[in-house]
């Protein structure tokens, strides 16, 4: 954890700011203790901890918010706690005359005009705010204050009614381990049978080849297309967006919204592979009905190493100002193009997906969300919420629940989506349909109109909106389906074969919710069983730890330690385990002189988040043994040892191909079989391959996530491990 930039803090004087406090206390201006003090200014989280930014005291953060209180907008404009490109671009991107006219006011004035002006008040001056501006009068308003904002501004989609007062929307993610078809269609099924889904179509992709990518956007738009709804809910496939644009290069009307992860500076969006001219040429191509759709979450930044000093409630706000920014762009190439100005653009925040280092409770997981919502509407943006856990956060599976209903009354545009609060692919915890109906139930929000009207014609409600007999049913769905493709078989025999999909479904670990419990919003008791069962597998595996007996089942096994100092530090201080130990160092680096440049290949085992996914039934030994043969009759020359890293993450295996591949030239390749986050059911691996000169090698820290691509879910009971090894071996070749 970073040390503070101060010992003490001065009390400030009678209306002093925070500028002149830092120029009378310091007797000079002073940028390290600038940026602590705006960080001391947020409520508590991990995250700011580890920059040495939170306050170390009440007295602290309450000092640090009074000064923030009274200075001026303008000032802050004026001190940018780091700059670079993509900042000065968003700040010019700002109409300059709405900027002028608020510059004098203070903080404290512009929260209490937040709370105290009505909606149009506040609309006409938000232009002008800032991203840094915007984080830092959040930084000031409770949990009550957070919520009075965020249910008094709204900026609903182009032509729909999602993002307005009194609607909650859906996003459906209907992720399946093995992009299986079949699994993302009846997953579409099951949301529609509880009559959920409004805003999106949306699935991560476990590969990211384009044909494989193609294929699922095809699944997505064929059914949509056949419930006659493709031009009010869009399909996305969440892959890296040059990979979508080269999808839809190749198959013209194939894509329909674009997705992008974003980060809060130049620097950590390189490591999305993102830069500003990538995403402005991507936005200046989006004319249709559906354009850009972003990802972002608080802690991204620092957790790629790219903190720069500054919370992360400035980072995620400079993120929403590049979704601000880019939405113009879309704008104005539609208006370029004789169409209307009106881009359908929106922003989720994913607020929980990185685990305990950013924050540990589900009373942070609130104040995050809450904080988040604020910061989009401001910015003018339609934003949802991932409202999520990893196993690894002291935020339990019933925990969700609570948050979900301490966050509704800021009425984000939407959330999340999925059978059961497990995501079957990613292995987190999130929103479930039955989530929504009980949202719906408690606090009178509505699903967009005309996505309300289908699932009325549907049969899933009726006319007064209250479940039929069919809710619930997803078989019911798939008749509809087949009905609507001209099926003519009875629907006995369509039944049937209903009943047996959703087996095989579930047979490769995806969940199929049917019908409810005491109420439409309760989980049925047998599901609600399973679920727990699954919640509590994954907390084992998490703290498990790999045992001396695996290592004397790997063949030429060399043990690799990190800095971590035992599980519980390696859990909440990831970075322990992205560096390696001296003593480590050492050997890889015997290792290195005894195989000269005989090798151009190193594979290596880490235990990451799943020790047992990498113990279970063999599978991780048949992984290798396989993914060496086909390296090696792919041309690829691989070291004998298997690096075998305990604590290790992803990083870790960038540090181990800087010691090999130093000083070497020519493409070095490096194939790390890591265990993943549990909770999807499966006791999965991934393979994430790295390809790259001898010169980038010889770099430390140059060799990051930006260049690595995985081949992930590999598990005997959904990625078979020969199958995976053939798709590795496919990528790395093309990457060679």
């Amino acid at each position: 954890m970073a040390k503070s930039a101060w010992s003490e803090v001065s009390d400030p004087l009678p209306d002093e700011d925070l500028m002149a406090w830092i120029f009378r206390t310091q007797g000079r201006w002073d940028d390290n203790l600038y940026r602590s003090m705006l960080g001391a200014a947020n409520e508590f989280k991990e995250g700011d901890a580890i920059l040495g930014i939170a306050a170390e005291s009440d007295k602290q953060r309450a000092i640090a918010r009074q000064l923030l209180s009274s200075t001026r907008i303008g000032d802050i404009d004026s001190h940018p706690p780091f700059d670079d490109p993509m900042y000065v671009w968003t700040r010019k991107s700002m109409p300059a005359e709405a900027t002028r006219q608020i510059q004098g006011m203070t903080l404290g004035e512009l929260k209490t005009f937040l709370l105290d002006r009505d909606e149009s008040s506040i609309h006409r001056i938000r232009l002008g705010l800032s991203s840094d501006v915007i984080a830092c009068v959040t930084k000031l308003l409770n949990h009550d204050e957070l919520i009075a904002v965020g249910a008094k501004v709204f900026n609903p989609l182009p032509g729909t009614r999602i993002g307005s007062r009194g609607y909650m929307g859906a996003r459906i993610q209907p992720n399946s381990p093995t992009d299986h078809p079949d699994d993302i269609r009846w997953q579409v099924f099951n949301a529609f049978a509880y009559a959920v889904g409004d805003v999106l179509v949306g699935t991560n992709p476990v590969s990211s080849e384009t044909e494989s990518v193609l294929a699922v956007e095809e699944t997505l738009r064929e059914l949509l297309e056949t419930f006659g709804i493709a031009e009010r809910l869009p399909h996305c496939v969440l892959a890296h967006i040059d990979v979508q644009a080269e999808v839809e290069r190749q198959a013209p009307g194939s894509t329909a919204l674009w997705f992008q992860s974003i980060a809060g500076s130049d620097a950590a969006n390189a490591t999305f592979d993102v830069s500003l001219e990538k995403m402005l040429l991507h936005a200046s191509h989006r004319t249709g009905s559906f354009g850009l759709y972003f990802e972002t979450g608080q802690g991204a930044d620092f957790t790629n190493g790219h903190g720069r000093g500054t919370d992360m409630l400035i980072h995620e706000s400079r993120k929403y100002g590049l979704a601000r920014g880019l939405t113009e762009v879309v704008s104005r190439t539609r208006q370029q193009q004789g169409l209307s100005p009106d881009a359908w653009v929106h922003l989720n925040d994913v607020a929980g997906f990185i685990g305990p280092e950013v924050f540990r409770s589900r009373a942070q997981l609130v104040r995050c969300c809450l904080e988040d919502i604020v910061m989009g509407k401001l910015h003018g943006l339609m934003i949802g919420l991932d409202v999520c856990t990893t196993l690894h956060m002291d935020v339990s599976l019933d925990d969700l629940g609570w948050c979900i209903d301490q966050i509704m009354p800021a009425n984000p545009g939407y959330l999340m989506a999925l059978p059961t609060r497990i995501d079957p692919m990613l292995g987190y915890l999130t929103t479930s349909f039955h989530d929504h109906v009980h949202v719906r139930a408690k606090f009178g929000y509505r699903v967009e109109d005309a996505m309300w009207k289908f699932y009325q014609e549907l049969g899933v409600i009726d006319a007064d909106g209250r479940p039929t007999e069919h809710f619930g049913d997803p078989v019911w769905v798939y008749l509809a389906y087949c009905k609507r493709k001209g099926d003519m078989r009875s629907q006995e025999e369509v039944t049937r074969e209903a009943h047996a999909q959703i087996e095989q479904v579930r047979s490769r670990g995806v969940f199929i919710a049917q019908g409810y419990g005491q109420h439409p919003s309760a989980v049925p008791p047998e599901l609600e069983t399973q679920i727990h069962a699954i919640y509590d597998d994954a907390k084992a595996c998490i703290w498990a730890e790999l045992p001396q007996e695996f290592t004397d089942l790997l063949p030429v096994a060399v043990p690799v330690a990190t800095r971590s100092i035992d599980r519980n530090d390696y859990i909440l201080h990831p970075t322990s385990g992205e560096e390696l130990a001296q003593e480590s160092l050492e050997t890889l680096a015997e290792i290195k002189d005894r195989i000269g440049t005989d090798f151009d290949t190193v594979l290596v085992v880490s235990d990451g988040l799943n020790a047992l996914a990498v113990t279970s039934d063999d599978q991780c030994l048949e992984l290798l043994s396989e993914l060496r043969r086909t390296l090696k009759a792919a041309g690829f020359r691989v070291t004998p040892e298997h690096l075998l890293v305990r604590s290790g993450r992803v990083r870790a295996g960038y540090r181990i191909g800087e010691t090999l591949f130093a000083g070497r030239s020519g493409p070095l390749h490096l194939a790390h079989v890591i265990g993943e986050r549990p909770g999807s059911g499966h006791r999965t691996l991934s393979i994430y391959m790295t390809s790259t000169d001898g010169s980038q090698w010889s770099v430390p820290g140059t060799v990051d996530h930006n260049i690595t691509k995985v081949v992930s879910g590999i598990a005997r009971t959904t990625l078979r491990p020969d199958q995976a090894a053939e798709a590795a071996a496919r990528i790395l070749l093309s990457m060679a």
